[in-house]
This record gives C-alpha cells, sequence and structure tokens, in this order.
C-alpha cells in the first residue's frame, strides 16, 4: 500500500486570491508552495483507489493522478474544503454508470444530503459509526474536536497481519484525553497544522498549529508523523528545524507503507 498527497492546504489553499504575501506570489510562479485542499489518495492491492474527502479541487487532483475513477471515498466532516467535490465526483460516476461508495459517519452523511439531496443518486453513502474492513486494513473512525468549527472525525487504520498503525487527522485542536487515545504509539500520523505559530486567540482557532504538533507527537510517540492542511503561513523554501520524524508533506508525496 502507498500513500499520495495530492493536496495539502488549509480551507482557501495557497496561493490565497485575495493575497500578495510572499508565499503566495512564489506559489503563482515556481509552484513550491502551490496547495490544493487537503487530501489523500491510498493505493492498496486489496482495497483499490480509497481517497480521504473530496474537496472543490478533487477533479484537479484526479487530473495530476491520471485517473478517471476511484473505488471508495472516506469524508471527515462536512466543512466545504472536504466536500466541495462530491458534486462533481457524482456527476462523474452518472457517466460512468455506476454509483460511488463513501464511508462517514452518520452526522456527517446527514449534513451533506442535507444541502446536496441529490448527491444519493448517484453516490452510496454508508455509516463509518463502527469500524469497518478495507482490504487489510481494519478502519475505526473517532470524532474530535475542531475548535471554532464545531468538529470532524479522525481515521485510525490498522494492518490485519503487520500491525501497522497510522492516523489521518486533518483538523483538531484542543483534544480531550479520550480523543488522545488513538493516536498514542503510532508508526505514522497525518495531522493537519494551518501554521507555525498561529497568532490568533486560541478560542476563535480550529486547528493546531507544527509548535503544539511537535509536543503533543513527542507525547504520544509517533515514530513519524507528516503535517498537512497547511495555510499560506508555512513556506517550504525555509527551513523550521522540525525533529527528525517529522516534515512537511508537500503534493504528490508518495509514502510506501
Amino acid at each position: 500500500m502507498k500513500l499520495i498527497f495530492r493536496g495539502t492546504g488549509d480551507s482557501m489553499g495557497v496561493p490565497r486570491v485575495y493575497c500578495e504575501c510572499g508565499v503566495c506570489m512564489e506559489a503563482r510562479t515556481t509552484n513550491v508552495n502551490r496547495r490544493l485542499r487537503s487530501s489523500l489518495q491510498m493505493e492498496d492491492p486489496d482495497a483499490g483507489t480509497i481517497w480521504i474527502d473530496c474537496g472543490p479541487d478533487w477533479g484537479m487532483q484526479m487530473e495530476a493522478a491520471k485517473i478517471r475513477e476511484i473505488d471508495t471515498m472516506l469524508i471527515t466532516h462536512a466543512h466545504f474544503d472536504h466536500i466541495g467535490g462530491l458534486v462533481e465526483w457524482a456527476d462523474a460516476c452518472r457517466w460512468l454508470n455506476k454509483k460511488g461508495i463513501a464511508y462517514a459517519p452518520s452526522e456527517v452523511i446527514q449534513e451533506i444530503l442535507a444541502r446536496f439531496p441529490w448527491l444519493g443518486n448517484h453516490l452510496t453513502f454508508l455509516s463509518f459509526d463502527q469500524p469497518i474492513t478495507l482490504g487489510k486494513w481494519f478502519v475505526t473512525s473517532w470524532r474530535v474536536n475542531h475548535g471554532k468549527n464545531g468538529y470532524a472525525y479522525a481515521f485510525r487504520f490498522e494492518h490485519v497481519q503487520s500491525g501497522y498503525r497510522w492516523v489521518y487527522c486533518s483538523d483538531s485542536i484542543g483534544l480531550t484525553e479520550q480523543q488522545q487515545k488513538p493516536l498514542y504509539g503510532l508508526d505514522l500520523l497525518v495531522l493537519g497544522t494551518s501554521f507555525y505559530r498561529e497568532p490568533f486567540a486560541y478560542e476563535t482557532r480550529s486547528v493546531y498549529d507544527v509548535l503544539e504538533a511537535v509536543d503533543l507527537t513527542e507525547l504520544w510517540g509517533a515514530k513519524r508523523t507528516l503535517l498537512t492542511h497547511m495555510s499560506h503561513d508555512i513556506d517550504l523554501r525555509k527551513s523550521y528545524s522540525l525533529p527528525e520524524n517529522m516534515r512537511f508533506a508537500r503534493t504528490g508525496m508518495i509514502i510506501p507503507l
């Protein structure tokens, strides 16, 4: 199995249409910092092509991946930057004369269909309230705090043969002790961090920053951490002196598991 980062940006991506900061201007030219909305492609010999989240950049991400269809979608929450591409995916499924399969917690499905009730014509939404199996991966979901933006879900994958454990947690902050339990002792953690040091009041924030991630992953004992969901505050041309087992994810990065 391998993971491929198709999007590593936050809700607005990089460059931001209104912004002419150094990071956004660089992203418009040499593209080092160009970031589409966060998504992850998983290729597994037993489960096929799995996609986590379907934001408004999904079509461009599929073109970059040079694939025409996927087998399974997992959805973390119903914010637009994570579901904005579902309409396009549904239309693609219509033209392919097939129904897409999407797993999401029940409350997420309800939010999606309340906004886009016709999606059920071309996508089959299956509840992810209980663990599921994808190939040889045992997958669980759990609700996490998303700060001022409410809630999201994180996904934990454990291989039934090798025992390899990894988690995708793109949108979270202020996790309770109970919410942190599935994050201990991981082989790999994919964690969302929008800023290096977020300057805004804690109660107005929705995602951890990089410095908080450094402390937390040391506490959780993650063997390897990849940071995603980055705003234009993060400049990939700079050196941030991250711990040896932590790095920023880059668009197109491939991680064999």
